[in-house]
């Protein structure tokens, strides 16, 4: 009993009295025996030992085994159980232990701790930067956990005592700061915090007065700030983690936090053990048994687990704290009282670290998590509140008059608090999974999976009969396929590696030895180049880890015949990557011509096959596959037929001059819509050079040989149009009426302005628009240039798409180049009149394209201007085509006068510089130009002819440029020749 409370018995079995009140005792027989019923016998008995509060010890015990067991094996889970046990005699010896001993256990549990702590610091064994353990052979043990309990004895022993107030509170923080300092240097900062907490709780609960307890908040509240200074790195990092949110480090808090609501989220209600992954993901899990034991707890037995988790705790809590209310000692109530707010800040904090709401301190579940001092202490302090509350409860008689003030204060009320952050806690928890789940789930399988890309089969490009202009072969039977195999998976299972090498003619301890030379977190090597037969086998036999990879190919069956405007298919370049930076490493793209303008309906969907790999990266599993696929098929408009006819007679007129650097294009296209019927561009290059394998001397010499081989022509190769754009220039006169068509101009051999005499092609006389054209007539368009001025020109030659881009569907078009008096000035030049008078007959400061040159002829004719088209329709032969959209034509605005412009045409066939096209069965229009280039010998020239069929309603304009002399053989109007007489011919018979 008490010191000073004496008590006076005055009957047996009636009312008893004291100085400090009264009360009725049990009745007691003449013998001296307890003389109440058997139910009331048992009723204190029960009060005397609390089966609830031991059940919901038990209940976490048992919890934190079957996550012990899940996560690290039966036999973390042995050794658990066996501490557990120790901890459960303990529990059971603290609860028969009389309260006047309690003084005692706690001044040795203290003096041993503390005792402890500073061995700690002596030769104490260091991990992860701190040193907070003492070992003993296999057996470690933190004493900074059985401080918590011997401070917490103390402590209730002080503030429990008759002492003043200020004796009281001296010797409390007297006794608090050995435990707190000693800890703070291991360094343990969650521990410390927790014996700060644990000290300033039990001077509230322990009725200190106000007047000690603000002064000392205040300066916690000052010096808090200033901690940060004593703090290590990753201390720090810790609390900057929840302050700024997750990090994305895996070594980094929030990236535990995340892992740890990812865990939360997996769980759902029932938990995911025994499921194929939940074992990988729980590896990604930090501290899983520890600080993060309550999120592994549900991601192995679900919220459902979690829940009776927490409910175990928040009864405990509640039974400790109501303990402290039968205690008959204030010594018993504080110990009561504060071991019920110990657990529970340790409960509130490593549940809010788990969920993120609160900073991950490092504190342990209590009970849950694994370490088995903290067990061990644990429930050695719970036998010692269940002892203060059986003593109290049998020892009725010396309990003191609650009214002497000795019970702690706010108790309840700080159980009330924790409870309610725990329920708040749980339906954070609950929202978490509903609502954030699916996402988190997807986070977990993504950081657990790598894929290997599985490149999908190039689409095939066709003319517009369905002929085959390139193709991709890595699918056929014919060529090689790569045989790649996971290191970690084959090395793990030898009869496979076996099978693998018999399947690939190889000795086993060759494939060993290809795999051993790789870290085990190489997703894939290469074991084999196989014909794709075998390939196919191994496949088949579906060794897991292992993978066969078609071979990237593609082929060009007409060579160098379509080189430059096809392109090439190549890896992925860093310019490429940089302008699409969602391309993987290796990505064969199309890299020129219309395979790089079509690469996305060509290159198809990668595909992949996943592996599942641990935290370090080493593949463990194989996931899922996703099959790549196949590109869609291009269908051109180009006709194979046409192109042949048309490249073949450039070849020839090419071969009839003497300049290797000397080049030649020519193109076909309907001018109703744009479709581009034959490209015909020389010299060109091979695309099959660039294989694979790559034929280096085939590209140096084709990328250094004369003439621009690399080039395609018809739409990059910008040179003087010559006198094919007097029809421009009669365009442009009947737009701006300068000279009336029907007007008969003198012409002759030369024209003079400015003292410049500018010569005829030949003397001719007097002649109309008309016949100007037919003859092209240098004199007429010199004159009538320098009547126009340079303004109207150029304005109806922008109009028919002059010094423009025509918009042909292929990469690097040029666009030409068109002076004016403006542009020529800024580039430091002068615009003299003479530059206006041969800018009437396609010289000085004009370049174009045949592209171009076939644009205005277009134009001209139909009275619409198109945008060029190579791509006609995408599909598959299996699904169908569809069509490619195509820009409607634009409608000419001076359409209705260009009718004299046309009549010349016609007059240059029928009479005129392009009677080599008389003979066609078609009425044709033409124009003929021979420019100077100085880019040539004096001796050759720019040779042209554009030319409409038939001119009554037109459906293909062709147009040629041949350098040379133009003389014989080598001349532009054969090449329109044969390609009209091609484009025109019957068809086959069948």
């Amino acid at each position: 009993m008490t010191r000073g409370n004496t008590v006076r018995i005055r009957t047996l079995g009636r009312k008893r009295s004291t100085r400090y009140g009264s009360w009725t005792a049990p009745p007691w027989d003449g013998a001296g025996h307890d003389a109440r019923t058997p139910r009331l016998r048992a009723r204190d008995h029960g009060v005397a030992f609390d089966m609830v509060a031991v059940l919901a010890a038990l209940v976490l015990v048992g919890a934190g085994l079957a996550n012990l067991a899940a996560v690290d094996g039966v036999g973390a889970a042995v050794r658990q159980l066996v501490i557990a046990a120790v901890g459960i005699g303990l529990l059971a010896a603290m609860w028969r232990v009389r309260l006047g001993f309690l003084g005692v256990l706690g001044w040795i549990s203290y003096g041993v701790a503390v005792a402890l702590l500073g061995a700690v610091l002596v030769a104490g064994v260091s991990a992860n930067g701190a040193t907070r353990w003492i070992a003993l052979g296999s057996f470690t043990f933190q004493p900074s956990e059985l401080v918590k309990v011997g401070l917490l004895l103390v402590l209730a022993g002080v503030l429990g005592s008759d002492r003043p107030p200020w004796r009281r509170f001296v010797l409390a923080i007297g006794l608090a700061l050995p435990a707190v300092g000693l800890t703070l240097l291991q360094p343990d900062l969650s521990t410390t915090t927790l014996l700060v907490v644990l000290t300033v709780a039990m001077l509230v609960i322990g009725r200190v007065p106000a007047r000690f307890l603000l002064p000392l908040f205040a300066g916690v509240a000052v010096a808090a700030p200033l901690a940060i200074g004593v703090l290590r790195p990753y201390q720090v990092q810790r609390l900057g983690s929840f302050l700024a949110g997750s990090s994305g480090e895996p070594s980094g808090t929030g990236w535990a936090v995340h892992q740890a609501q990812i865990a939360l989220a997996s769980g759902s209600l029932l938990g995911s053990a025994g499921r194929p992954l939940t074992d990988l993901m729980e590896r990604y899990l930090p501290e899983r048994d520890t600080d993060l034991a309550p999120a592994s707890l549900v991601e192995q037995f679900g919220l459902v687990a979690g829940a009776v988790v927490l409910l175990a705790a928040i009864v405990l809590v509640w039974r400790l704290a109501l303990a402290g209310r039968v205690a008959r000692t204030g010594h018993g109530a504080l110990v009561g009282g504060g071991l019920a707010i110990l657990l529970g800040i340790e409960v509130v904090v490593s549940v809010g670290g788990n969920l993120g709401v609160l900073p991950l301190a490092g504190v342990p579940f209590p009970l849950v998590s694994y370490g088995g001092t903290a067990l061990v202490a644990h429930l050695a302090a719970i036998g010692v509140v269940l002892g203060v509350r059986r003593d109290g409860a049998r020892r009725r008689l010396w309990a003191a008059p609650r009214w002497r003030g000795l019970r702690p204060r706010l108790v309840r009320s700080a159980a009330v608090g924790l409870t309610g952050l725990l329920v708040v806690f749980s339906v954070y928890g609950w929202n978490l999974q509903t609502t954030q789940g699916a996402a988190l789930l997807a986070a977990g399988q993504q950081q657990m999976t790598r894929c290997i890309r599985i490149p999908p089969a190039r689409g095939t490009i066709t003319d517009r009969n369905g002929v085959v202009l390139a193709a991709d072969t890595s699918t056929g039977t014919a060529g090689l396929v790569e045989v790649d195999a996971v290191p970690a998976l084959l090395r793990s299972h030898p009869a496979d590696l076996a099978r693998l090498a018999a399947l690939t003619g190889q000795r086993v301890d060759a494939v060993d030895t290809t795999l051993a030379g790789v870290p085990d977190t190489t997703l894939a090597v290469r074991v084999a180049d196989v014909p794709a037969t075998t390939g196919n086998t191994i496949g088949r036999a579906g060794i897991a880890g292992v993978l066969v990879v078609p071979h990237p190919r593609r082929t060009y069956p007409t060579g160098a015949l379509l080189g430059p405007l096809l392109g090439f298919a190549g890896i992925a370049t860093p310019a490429e990557v940089a302008r699409d930076p969602g391309l993987p490493p290796g990505e064969i793209v199309g890299r020129a011509g219309i395979e790089a303008q079509y690469d996305a309906v060509l290159r198809g969907i990668d595909g992949e096959q996943c592996l599942y790999v641990t935290p370090t990266g080493v593949p463990s599993a194989v996931g899922p596959r996703q099959d790549p696929v196949r590109g869609a098929d291009l269908r051109l408009s180009l006709d194979l037929g046409l192109q042949q006819r048309m490249t073949a007679s450039l070849a020839t007129a090419l071969r009839a001059q003497s300049n290797p650097r000397a080049v030649g294009a020519a193109v076909a296209m309907d001018p109703r819509d744009g479709q581009v019927l034959a490209m015909a561009s020389l010299p060109s290059y091979d695309d099959n050079l660039y294989g694979p394998p790559v034929d280096e001397a085939g590209l140096r010499a084709a990328s250094t040989g004369p003439g621009d081989p690399m080039l395609e022509h018809v739409t990059q190769a910008a040179v003087p149009p010559g006198s094919t754009f007097k029809l421009v220039m009669g365009s442009a006169d009947l737009v701006h009426g300068t000279v009336p068509p029907a007007l008969v101009v003198p012409t002759g051999a030369s024209f003079t302005l400015g003292g410049h005499t500018f010569n005829n092609w030949r003397a001719l006389g007097p002649m109309d628009l008309v016949q100007a054209i037919a003859w092209s007539n240098d004199v007429y368009f010199y004159k009538l240039a320098a009547a126009m001025g340079p303004g109207a020109i150029i304005d109806v030659a922008r109009t028919l798409g002059v010094g423009a881009p025509t918009g042909i569907d292929l990469p690097a078009e040029s666009a030409g180049y068109l002076g004016t008096p403006e542009s020529v000035a800024a580039q430091g030049g002068t615009w003299y009149g003479g530059s206006t008078v041969i800018l009437g007959i396609g010289q000085g400061y004009l370049q174009v394209t045949p592209m171009q040159n076939a644009l205005w002829t277009a134009g001209v004719v139909t009275g619409s201007l198109v945008t060029p088209r190579l791509g006609l329709a995408t599909g598959t032969r299996s699904g169908g085509f569809t069509a490619l959209p195509v820009p409607a034509p634009t409608p000419l605005p001076f359409a209705g006068a260009l009718g004299p412009v046309r009549e010349g045409m016609r007059a240059a066939v029928t009479g005129g510089t392009a009677t080599r096209l008389a003979g066609l069965p078609v009425p044709v229009g033409a124009k003929t130009g021979t420019a100077q280039d100085g880019s040539l010998a004096a001796d050759s020239y720019d040779n042209w002819t554009t030319a409409a069929a038939p001119m009554n309603a037109p459906t293909v304009v062709v147009t040629a440029l041949v350098q040379g002399p133009g003389t014989g053989a080598n001349s532009a109007s054969a090449v329109v020749a044969d390609g009209l007489s091609q484009y025109f011919a019957p068809p086959a018979a069948p």
